[in-house]
């Protein structure tokens, strides 16, 4: 911990930690607010994997071009142009009146979401390269958010379905709030430059990582990965809404028992991965999302559907940040290399939730849902090839 007694870390470390557990609210508010938006306006199961897509494809576009243009103008001036238009997003949200403006709206919350996930992610990196305890908690700090919106929704909406709008208004203010704390930041560095502005970059801008295998390796993971994550996240409640498996007001909960458990998973990962090779956790976890989410599809009592719910999300916990520690020397090394990993791993992302729309349109939302386990099972196959390389770290 002696890295937060600089000033400058320790205020950067509050930013970057805060705005995750925002950022974290903004990623759940999607697949939360979907039942409730897709039956105020009368949405088809296609168009609502279209518009959780769109969310995903506004991920992709910021995670590259917010990294990008940091190399030029500098992180600070960068996130506050993209972290402007979440609550811009939610006032559309609200105000909008046709499904282009939903449309817009889902796809602005992605452009912001992955922004946010692209400066939090790289300036903590840079804090403590390839240090996977520091990125686990600030993925930690994601899922209390994550957690935290689907509770408070459910406050919202107990007594009628359009509070949901409330939540959106919330969501607005996180918004406002997220973007002053950016504001407020120290940091005004471009990629390739530490923190007092000294040049780092030189030789660096190359396209270098494109040869390296663990570059590879790691994108595939992270991509399996984000097809199941935003699989379950987009359409999880609705699943459990339209089936019946579940009560409504029980099928809200689940999202929030999701990240409960990877809380609870991503802090003792973090813990366990100071003691413990992240060669050896890294497919403990792949073996949990298998077999959790496998036996989900099967559950129909709803103390298992629970249990299924807390051990996936468990075992789910730490993929991603421990992924992204296997190639913290790369993302040092080269100053685009993380806008690449994120860009083309967040195609998982995009992809999924609207093959399970198209799916679930034309043979129904089981069928739909049941698709998220070929990810889970190519996502696993990966993990064992990343943990067992010769110099993964």
């Amino acid at each position: 911990m002696d890295l937060l007694k600089d000033k400058v870390n320790r205020q950067n470390f509050i930013t970057s930690y805060t705005a995750f557990v925002i950022n974290g609210m903004m990623a759940l508010s999607i697949g939360s607010l979907l039942p409730f938006i897709r039956d105020d306006r009368g949405l088809s199961y296609a168009f609502a994997g279209l518009i959780v897509s769109l969310h995903s494809v506004g991920n992709l576009c910021s995670s590259f071009l917010s990294g990008t243009l940091a190399a030029w103008i500098g992180r600070k001036k960068s996130i506050l142009i993209f972290d402007f238009f979440m609550p811009v997003a939610y006032l559309m949200i609200l105000a909008g009146k046709s499904n282009i403006w939903i449309a817009l709206a889902f796809f602005l919350t992605g452009f912001a979401r992955g922004a946010n996930s692209n400066y939090c992610n790289a300036v903590i990196n840079a804090m403590a390269p390839g240090k996977a305890w520091i990125l686990n908690g600030l993925h930690a700090m994601f899922s209390v958010g994550a957690f935290l919106f689907p509770i408070i929704l459910s406050v919202f909406t107990r007594n009628e379905a359009m509070g949901y709008k409330a939540g959106c208004i919330f969501m607005l203010i996180m918004g406002i709030i997220s973007f002053t704390l950016y504001a407020l930041s120290p940091s005004d560095t471009k990629a390739g430059q530490d923190e007092k502005g000294n040049d780092q970059s030189r030789g660096d801008r190359s396209f270098g990582f494109f040869r390296e295998k663990l570059f590879w390796l790691t994108i595939l993971t992270l991509f399996f990965y984000l097809c199941a994550e935003q699989g379950v996240i987009g359409w999880m409640v609705t699943y459990f809404t339209d089936t019946g498996f579940i009560s409504k007001s029980l099928s809200q909960i689940t999202a929030s028992i999701l990240w409960i458990m990877m809380l609870a998973g991503r802090l003792l990962i973090a813990f366990l991965s100071e003691k413990i090779d992240k060669k050896k956790l890294l497919p403990f976890m792949g073996i949990g999302i298998v077999m959790f989410f496998v036996l989900l599809l099967f559950a129909r009592n709803t103390a298992f559907i629970v249990i299924c719910i807390m051990g996936f999300g468990f075992s789910m916990a730490g993929i991603y940040p421990t992924t992204v520690s296997f190639c913290g020397d790369i993302i040092k090394k080269y100053s685009l290399s993380w806008s690449f990993i994120l860009t083309l791993a967040s195609l998982g992302s995009i992809i999924m939730p609207s093959v399970i729309g198209r799916i679930a349109q034309n043979y129904g939302i089981y069928p739909g849902i049941s698709s998220i386990a070929v990810a889970v099972v190519l996502d696993l196959v990966f993990i064992l090839l990343l943990s067992g390389g010769k110099n993964n770290g």
